[in-house]
């Protein structure tokens, strides 16, 4: 690889980084995002670092150490959108040099930057930036722990230490299931290629011990909210155990569905998934899964690159078969995807190389006017500059990248991921947020009540206003619990059109100010549409009670 071809790539996705970055300005989504952000500001408000709560209450499901990034991003920071998004943008790029360095000791160097590029401008990570969740944080650890348990297979007791402590992280973000991923693709490799006596070491035994050993942290804060307290009610119940929850109900419990959080399966659901999750590099990375299953193929390959994809497989598969399904789960395996893709990529022939020259053209164009038609009939501020970017971005890329080839192709494709940064990150997200009235409201009142005690009445789902409002946010569960409040304090309520009209009739109520909702990460055509959004959208008002 020439220094000219190297720094090309490195200026790719450092103008991506760059656009990527843009997210970190936007608000907080409900109603996952904002209820995490607003469990964060609790630990960070109140320096309770073991116990999770939601408006009071003992909140079980997720482990800590997401809302521990967050908390200590809040004391750094302050406590606003960009802190909370900011540990999550680090750790994407931790995912992407994890990404770069697992592919280049593998395979060489230009593939190893080919895969970061290409994990980088996968659209469900450029998403995941602005709507944070928790499987960037296991992405970056899930890599980092097969980067240096690849080395320690290379006789490096370091490499142990460093892959039992990123795995240790990756289960304290999401659970014990991603060891599936971390361990399956290395067993897999070891009994394909006979070194059976691996699966004995005393190295990777150590590497369990450590693992073990590493995730106290987690196991003494479950411990000390939920099992040291059977009186607390969880799930409708007492006697609750946080550890049975960890290790159990909140993994297998899902995948068997008889956990007391249940979903419903569906085997297609990751294949339609990732055409959408991995564009621009869809369809060049199914047509390179199909190559693996040619033997020829495969055996040209380093047999290390069993790893890579084995691991991806068994994780595909595992949430396929699950009943408990997202699409931000497959975001797990998407550096994994990446490198698949990347060596495909450089294994073009002249013939197919046309071809993909053709079809991520065709991409870049069918993308540009999709995102063209939502802005035109979205009608956002700026829609117009919008639509004239989106509109420029694949003309650029024509001129730029004329010949097929290997960089050309990945070229074009990164353009189709500029289009879609700039447009969602920029554009659109900021538009669409206008519609989460939680937030509009919090920010209200942060300007124009700083002081005031708010409470939310009979909404439970307004995690957003739990973030932005000063404070800590009170839930009423009904008309009784209204009624007990201190008319002397400055209560201000966040009501729903539902029940304006019943406390305005029973209360003495003054509404300051209302805001229109819709639930915004589930966009409809209706809502799209600036002609028909007004019959999809609800209110919330501001009300002070005398």
């Amino acid at each position: 690889m020439s220094k000219t071809e190297f720094r090309r790539y490195l200026f790719l996705i450092f103008v991506l980084v760059m656009f990527s970055a843009t997210a970190l300005f936007g608000g907080i989504m409900e109603p996952d995002g904002a209820l995490y952000a607003s469990i964060a500001k609790n630990m960070a408000l109140h320096n309770d670092w073991l116990n999770l709560n939601v408006r009071g209450a003992d909140w079980l499901d997720k482990p800590h150490l997401p809302f521990w990034l967050a908390a200590i991003s809040f004391k750094i920071f302050g406590v606003s959108s960009f802190a909370y998004k900011f540990p999550s943008f680090l750790f994407g790029l931790v995912g992407a040099w994890y990404t770069y360095l697992l592919a280049k000791n593998i395979y060489d160097k230009k593939t190893g930057l080919i895969s970061a590029l290409i994990f980088l401008s996968a659209l469900h990570i450029l998403i995941s930036t602005f709507d944070v969740r928790a499987e960037i944080y296991i992405t970056a650890f899930t890599l980092a722990a097969i980067y240096h348990y690849y080395k320690a297979h290379q006789k490096s007791l370091w490499h142990i230490i460093a892959g039992s402590f990123f795995a240790a992280c990756a289960i304290m973000v999401k659970g014990i299931f991603v060891l599936i991923p971390v361990f399956g693709g290395f067993i897999i490799y070891w009994l394909i290629t006979k070194q059976f006596k691996e699966l004995i070491k005393i190295k990777w035994w150590t590497a369990i011990l450590l693992i073990l050993i590493f995730i106290t942290p987690e196991l003494y804060a479950l411990y000390s909210q939920f099992d040291l307290h059977p009186e607390k009610v969880v799930f409708g119940n007492t006697q609750v155990s946080g550890l049975k929850f960890f290790f159990w109900d909140s993994q297998f419990g899902r995948f068997f569905n008889n956990g007391p959080i249940k979903g419903k399966g569906d085997l297609s659901f990751f294949l339609h998934t990732t055409i959408w999750a991995f564009l621009p590099w869809s369809f060049l990375f199914y047509t390179g899964v199909a190559n693996l299953f040619q033997k020829k193929s495969r055996n040209a390959l380093p047999k290390e690159s069993i790893i890579i994809w084995t691991s991806a497989a068994i994780t595909f598969l595992l949430f396929s078969f699950s009943k408990f399904q997202l699409p931000h789960y497959i975001l797990i395996i998407l550096p994994q995807f990446a490198i698949i893709t990347a060596v495909y990529l450089q294994r073009l022939n002249e013939k197919t190389s046309k071809i993909f020259f053709i079809i991520q053209t065709a991409v870049s164009l069918l993308v540009a006017i999709l995102l063209g038609v939502i802005a035109y009939f979205f009608e956002f501020n700026g829609y117009v500059i919008a639509i004239i970017l989106v509109v420029i971005s694949p003309i650029i890329a024509l001129l730029l990248f004329k010949k097929p080839s290997t960089f050309s192709i990945v070229g074009r494709s990164i353009f189709i991921s500029y289009s879609l940064g700039l447009f969602l990150c920029v554009f659109f997200y900021t538009a669409v947020l206008k519609y989460e009235s939680g937030m509009e409201a919090g920010l209200w009142l942060k300007e124009n009540h700083p002081k005031a005690k708010v409470k939310v009445l009979m909404y439970p789902d307004a995690y957003s206003l739990d973030f932005y409002a000063n404070g800590d946010v009170e839930y009423l569960w009904n008309y009784e619990d209204l009624k007990k409040l201190n008319k002397q304090e400055n209560n201000i309520l966040y009501v729903h059109d539902d029940e304006l009209a019943q406390v305005k009739r029973d209360y003495n109520a003054e509404v300051l100010e209302g805001f229109e909702y819709y639930h915004i990460t589930k966009l409809t055509p209706k809502f799209i549409n600036a002609d028909s959004r007004p019959t999809v959208l609800e209110h919330f008002y501001l009300v002070r009670l005398h």
